[in-house]
């Protein structure tokens, strides 16, 4: 298993970030919106447009970041850790907003095309943006990798789809501006609203998984089984192996079958000893073990763990 921090060190790092996440959108919203007015380049505004969105989603991760830090209480007995995927759902529905309100300008420019003005100096302006966008993407999807926070990761992910879709447009528009075929503004935008549409679909299909209670992978599955399996000496079998990822925490639940004459504080030092063992590798996993006497057995004597399924 991958392991996942959870000291107050990292969630004070996961909060920073999201805050200046904030800043750094704005930053680039900034900036963009500079690049537009110079040049009046309907790409160029549509890559502000998206920025917008970047906005927006860094405000709802920020504040969805600390809400899933809240500790549990009576309410939520499990904790808050879901509240990450409704920061993430939203991002996707903004992105796929971004695109159509996109499509209704280029239609607008369709008709009426603009000559582009200084459009050195504007694709200047926009590529200071994006370099800014692809530092603070990597920070945010390294960080939001390692500390199991889907509404960074999204974000990271996000603002990349940000940053290919800026050197995409300064590429275009490098050559409209060396050709003259000012048609070109438009063409690019429609790539950028179609690029947007598809990122948004998978930023929303991921978050959706992670609300269905998703199943870890199956590499994932299998390093459980065998951290079980090394630590299980003294139990008969293990089956009915389960998991659940809700944001940073991976809840794992199992059947671990013992000799039926044993004592309550003989299985209760076998469970303990399989919970260290998880937990050593990943200090974010929520343990559920019911255990049970050998007439309820399953598998096959000699069994100790369910194979993937």
């Amino acid at each position: 298993m991958t392991a996942v921090p959870t000291s107050a060190a990292t969630k004070r790092n996961v909060a920073r970030l999201a805050f200046w996440s904030i800043v750094v959108a704005f930053v680039v919203l900034g900036l963009k919106l500079l690049a537009w007015w110079l040049t009046g380049s309907v790409a160029l505004y549509s890559d502000a447009l998206e920025s917008t969105v970047n906005v927006i989603a860094a405000l709802a991760a920020f504040w969805a970041i600390r809400i899933s830090h809240t500790p549990a209480d009576q309410d939520h007995p499990f904790g808050h850790h879901k509240a990450e995927y409704f920061s993430a759902v939203l991002e996707g529905v903004l992105i796929v907003l971004a695109a159509l309100m996109i499509l209704v300008e280029v239609a607008r420019a369709w008709d009426q095309p603009v000559d582009l003005a200084q459009p050195w100096v504007g694709l200047g302006v926009n590529g200071i943006a994006a370099l800014i966008n692809l530092i603070f993407a990597q920070i945010l999807i390294r960080a939001g990798t390692s500390a199991r926070s889907p509404a960074l990761v999204a974000d990271g992910r996000h603002i990349m789809t940000d940053v290919v879709t800026s050197v995409g447009v300064i590429g275009g528009l490098v050559a409209a501006a060396l050709t003259g075929w000012v048609v070109l503004d438009s063409a690019l935008a429609v790539i950028v609203a179609l690029n947007i549409l598809w990122q948004g679909w998978h930023v929303i299909g991921s978050s959706m998984q992670g609300l269905m209670d998703r199943a870890v992978d199956k590499d994932e599955h299998l390093r459980i089984r065998d951290i079980i399996s090394a630590n299980s000496k003294g139990a008969l079998e293990v089956h009915d192996l389960k998991t659940r990822i809700a944001g940073r925490a991976t809840f794992i639940e199992f059947h671990l079958i013992v000799d039926g004459d044993m004592t309550v504080r003989e299985s209760h030092v076998i469970c303990d000893r399989i919970e260290e063992a998880l937990r050593t590798e990943s200090p974010s996993v929520r343990i559920t073990i019911h255990v049970e006497p050998d007439d309820e057995a399953k598998l096959p004597p000699g069994t100790v763990a369910v194979p993937f399924a």
